[in-house]
């Protein structure tokens, strides 16, 4: 699939495992991986991030194959989910990097556009998670791109 806004097309990724069950050398059972996950949780760590402990740290390679549910739904179960999705969460920091950046490099025209090309990635997403209820409808961002220019 092509890149949003280059026109570059990715062939790197990851494959998984092809078994559906835990294998056989993980020794944590459900009620550990889902406690560790609501800890984890509750200390503020995003979702990807505790799946990326669960396996550096407690050798779990997928948690849903320990779980039989993936972390979110966990996470959702408990009310311990994130109120925004991490993709969203992710490019609003981002933009607000971008922006800081250039309150003290107001002519760097490069990341203006860098800006302009963030907050179109997350104009779509959030029209996206409006649409599948994952945020609310009244959910708003506000450009700061137009107060630059």
């Amino acid at each position: 699939m092509a890149r949003i806004h280059s026109h570059r097309h990715g062939k790197s990724h990851q494959t998984r495992p092809p078994n559906k069950g835990a294998p056989a050398w993980v020794e944590a059972t459900p009620e550990e991986v889902k406690t560790t996950i609501l800890k984890l949780a509750k200390d503020g760590v995003p979702p990807s991030r505790i799946g990326m402990t669960l396996r550096d740290d407690y050798g779990v390679p997928l948690a849903k194959a320990v779980l039989g549910k993936p972390i979110m739904k966990v996470l959702a179960e408990n009310k311990a989910s994130p109120k925004l999705p991490q993709d969203l969460q992710d490019l609003i920091e981002r933009a607000q990097r971008v922006q800081k950046h250039l309150e003290t490099h107001g002519s760097d025209r490069k990341n203006v556009h860098s800006l302009e090309l963030v907050e179109a990635k997350i104009y779509r997403l959030s029209k996206y998670y409006k649409q599948t209820g994952a945020l609310p409808k009244n959910f708003k961002y506000t450009a700061v791109v137009a107060q630059l220019a």
